[in-house]
């Protein structure tokens, strides 16, 4: 499966931004998927999980309460829906997905990921 992020920019704090990550080339409802994002000079590190039917969430402590992640299979289509941005949230931000039911937290588990997409969030 291919994977397509977009909607990154350029925002102020406390602004909100909705990330999009457009699927083709697989069975998307058969994928859990994630987002990640990696800030210069540091690792890439896990934002949020979703499972293949959307039911179940999981989030970093650094977003939860300010991010939702959700996905539409009809439109094999993964969002990341950001609010109280924050210039720590400044990053690329990248989506992934995996051949099992369910997101994970471990970047080395997910074989199909995006090109990324820049945040940026001024203070």
């Amino acid at each position: 499966v291919q994977l397509q992020a977009s909607g990154g920019g350029l925002v102020q704090a406390g602004d909100s931004l909705r990330l999009s990550c457009a699927a083709s080339g697989g069975t998307f409802s058969r994928y859990g998927m994630a987002w990640f994002r990696q800030a210069p000079g540091k690792e890439r590190e896990f934002v949020a999980g979703i499972s293949w039917s959307g039911r179940d969430t999981f989030y970093a402590d650094s977003v939860r309460g300010r991010f939702t992640i959700s996905r539409d299979n009809a439109k094999n289509t993964l969002y990341l829906q950001m609010g109280s941005l924050k210039p720590d949230d400044t990053a690329v931000y990248y989506c992934a997905g995996r051949s099992a039911s369910y997101g994970s937290r471990q970047a080395e588990t997910y074989a199909y990921w995006g090109q990324g997409t820049l945040v940026t969030v001024s203070s």
